[in-house]
């Protein structure tokens, strides 16, 4: 399927009220088990590349690696794929800008860009953080890709809900295709789908306890989950190991996945 196509598909997920759950697969392996299970999307994660690479998460995988990453991914699946590119991998907005265009030819369907400077855990003052989506957003018309602006310095606490509300209210207006300020409430949600620009939501802290209907009521058009699944396998890792190497006990491997079906699944 030819990425426009798969873009297309992408975009037409995007409706508030009735969200499209997006997974975040972290290597082709796990993609093509979400795929196989029935997600009609994925994402990457930087968390959960990271952690495949031996590598913490904000701004540690480069710029090229992450591309590759990405575009195996996009060869592996059949349905629309976005990158999680962190802040565009440079300060400049010409740098941003050419990051879109290289997601783009890396097979992505969307792509997130965050007001992040990492490796750090500042944000980019307004003015900047706008100048920087203004660029991926002419980048994404041009290459035909789906734009999410990401609102991060909320999680920092860097600022206030007020000026994540207030900054994704710019980038929407800048013409990003889709808003995002992680772990806002229930009312900064419902102030975030009045803009009338699609809104990706984060399965993660209240949210967590929510149901798919539940963010739906809140006017999310998409659901992520950055990297939970994978800190999930993570802990049940570390949890297996150490009840193998300090007690001597291997009955968690109980809980296995069925061979055959994880067999099943990746060549679906």
């Amino acid at each position: 399927m030819r990425r426009n196509e798969l873009t297309e598909r992408f975009r037409a997920l995007h409706v508030p009220g009735r969200p499209v759950v997006m997974l975040n697969p972290w290597d082709v392996g796990s993609a093509k088990v979400m795929a196989g299970l029935g997600a009609q999307a994925l994402a990457t994660t930087s968390a959960g590349h990271g952690f495949t690479l031996g590598l913490t998460d904000g701004g540690q995988v480069p710029r090229d690696t992450a591309l590759q990453h990405a575009a195996a991914i996009c060869a592996a699946v059949d349905v629309p794929v976005n990158g999680d590119f962190e802040n565009g991998f440079g300060e400049d907005p010409e740098t941003v800008g050419e990051t879109v265009r290289l997601a783009a030819e890396a097979g992505l369907a969307g792509v997130s860009i965050e007001d992040t400077a990492v490796p750090t855990t500042a944000s980019y003052p307004f003015d900047l953080a706008l100048v920087r989506i203004e660029s991926a957003v002419a980048a994404a018309r041009t290459a035909g890709i789906v734009l999410t602006a990401r609102a991060d310095g909320w999680i920092f606490k860097n600022y206030d809900q007020a000026e994540a509300l207030r900054r994704c209210r710019a980038f929407a207006q800048a013409g990003a295709d889709v808003i995002y300020a992680p772990l806002v409430d229930a009312d900064t949600s419902r102030a975030l789908a009045a803009t009338g620009t699609p809104v990706n939501l984060l399965a993660a802290g209240a949210m967590r306890d929510l149901t798919t209907d539940q963010m739906g009521a809140l006017g999310a058009a998409r659901i992520s989950i950055g990297g939970g699944l994978a800190r999930v396998t993570q802990q049940v890792i570390i949890d297996s190991a150490r009840a193998m190497l300090e007690r001597g006990d291997f009955t968690n491997l109980k809980g296995a996945a069925n061979a055959a079906e994880v067999e099943e699944l990746l060549t679906k």
